[in-house]
């Protein structure tokens, strides 16, 4: 069964979460849908804990508040969440409709399509070694997804980015043991962040190594040891519980490549009045969206999506002025917030 809504947002990261706001004070409908299992995008997937300091009249929040006060934020027009799935097809119905289908299966009609996707779908850098699908998941993650799971276990962490040493101290009080491996002692993370692990490794909470893994060991999806290759060549087994793979995420764009648009490198031009794409009615917001003088901000990206907002109403009933009200004084900007006097 089709599915109907006005306007189908692609992704759940700020940007995207906002633009439900935007088009909700003027009475339009949204549907999300986001390859990741919970909204707030690769913002809350790169940086979840660390904080963030140019959201106007917040003067310092965390990845995950921003996305949960947007969510609360947007609550009064009901949007639709389509999470866990990938948008795999955009079709023009005729001037004023899309159809669009997800890799669930799931088909829906709209009036105007925003993407708001960052620079693509964000996937983990694999590690290159045989066997690794036999415990991904089970004993080998890309992804932290409940920290519990690895308490009190023996963990390897493999990375010297952000992320790597991000989970590292996070999980270094908690679990049995932690080893940090990575191929070099020159790192891509914070120096801060480099302080507080030399700062663990003096007081004997974690140890690291220099050194790159050359196999793997276990069975039925649970590693025993990995094979570790040195900065001497030489080839140690080092035990442990869960491996931890931490080597960057890589931006795909995936079938938003292939829906007709014109495209620059893994971002799409659109224009600075409406933030429409080459498609007329497909719109791009936040840092997927690029033109002159571009910035990759989220305050850019909210920006962004309340002009294509006033578009879309424009689009979607062309003959109606769309009159830019305010939600201090409006009632009927009130009313659809749900504000009672």
């Amino acid at each position: 069964m089709t599915q109907t809504t006005d306007v189908v947002i692609v992704g759940a990261g700020p940007c995207g979460l906002f633009q439900v706001f935007e088009l909700g004070l003027l009475g339009l409908k949204s549907t999300l849908i986001d390859t990741l299992p919970t909204p707030g995008g690769q913002c809350t997937e790169l940086y979840p804990d660390k904080p963030i300091y140019d959201i106007p009249a917040i003067p310092v929040c965390d990845a995950q508040e921003l996305v949960e006060r947007l969510r609360e934020q947007i609550e009064p027009f009901g949007p639709e969440y389509l999470l866990d799935q990938q948008v795999t097809h955009v079709e023009r119905l005729n001037e004023l409709e899309f159809l669009v289908k997800t890799s669930a299966g799931t088909e829906i009609t709209c009036k105007a399509v925003v993407i708001a996707g960052g620079v693509g779908s964000f996937q983990p850098m694999p590690l290159r070694i045989g066997g690794v699908d036999d415990y991904l998941d089970q004993s080998l993650y890309y992804r932290v997804k409940n920290p519990s799971d690895h308490y009190g276990k023996d963990l390897v962490v493999l990375g010297g980015g952000d992320s790597a040493f991000d989970w590292a101290l996070e999980l270094a009080g908690h679990a049995k043991s932690l080893k940090l491996i990575h191929r070099s002692d020159k790192f891509r993370a914070a120096p801060a962040s480099v302080s507080k692990m030399n700062d663990l490794i003096a007081a004997g909470k974690m140890t690291f190594e220099i050194g790159n893994v050359a196999e793997l060991t276990g069975s039925n999806g649970q590693l025993s040891a990995i094979q570790v290759k040195g900065a001497d060549d030489v080839i140690k087994p080092v035990e442990l519980d869960h491996l931890l793979v931490f080597f960057g995420l890589s931006p795909k764009l995936g079938p938003i490549a292939e829906w007709g648009m014109e495209m620059a490198k893994n971002q799409i031009p659109t224009d600075t009045e409406k933030f429409e794409t080459s498609e007329p009615g497909i719109y791009a917001v936040g840092d997927i969206a690029t033109y002159p003088g571009k910035k990759k901000l989220i305050l850019s990206g909210f920006h962004e999506g309340a002009l294509a907002a006033f578009a879309i109403k424009a689009r979607i009933e062309p003959d109606k002025k769309v009159h830019l009200q305010y939600t201090t004084t409006s009632p009927l900007m009130q009313e659809r917030l749900g504000v009672k006097e």
